[in-house]
Parts: structure tokens; sequence; C-alpha cells
């Protein structure tokens, strides 16, 4: 998940979606925080910041969520944005569908 610090819509993602991924237990969930200086590692473990990293995949909006597999390929299509919270639970059911489809082709 990419947030931004006092995002109010990144707090309800969060809050009410990701929350449940992880108790599932399933699922890793990452924060990485635009207009953070925090350093971090990237996917090839070269050190950069959180805000360096969302340059880098050229995220402009808060919360958008990145689904992730192996070497930082993304294996679903991004969801960006939340203004549209009665149907974001389901897009994100779909992104999560498509990108476990995508990391079984892998395996």
């Amino acid at each position: 998940m990419v947030s931004l610090e006092g995002c109010p819509f990144c707090r309800v993602v969060r809050d009410n979606y990701l929350r449940t991924l992880l108790q599932e237990n399933v699922h890793a969930v990452v924060q990485v925080n635009m207009r953070s200086s925090r350093a971090l590692l990237d996917f090839r473990g070269v050190a950069t910041t959180h805000d360096e990293l969302v340059r880098t995949w050229n995220v402009q909006l808060a919360p958008t969520l990145m689904f992730i597999g192996p070497g930082g390929q993304e294996a679903a299509a991004r969801l960006v944005g939340a203004s549209l919270t009665d149907f974001y639970g389901a897009y994100l059911d779909d992104r999560v569908r498509i990108a476990q489809a995508s990391l079984n082709t892998l395996r």
C-alpha cells in the first residue's frame, strides 16, 4: 500500500480492508509512505527511501494498492484511490484473486 500521512482514505483502506487480509494470515501487507525520507531496501536490496520508491513506481495518488510478486513484478493491476467505498471490497477481492492466480502460474 502506498499511503500518505494524514490521508483519511488511506486510513479507511488500512483499517477496513487490509486489516482483514492480514488477519487471514495468507497475505503480506506492507505500507510505503509518500513524502517519507525513511530508509528501506527495494526488491533488489538497494538502499532507498519510501518516497524514492514511490517515485520509481510512478505512484501519484494515495492510497494505491500494488500487488507485487517475486522480484518486485506487479501481479495485478493497481487499485488507485478509494472514493468508491461501496465497491472497494469487491475491487480488492478481484485484484487479490488475479494476483494469486498470477503467482500460482509461476510455481
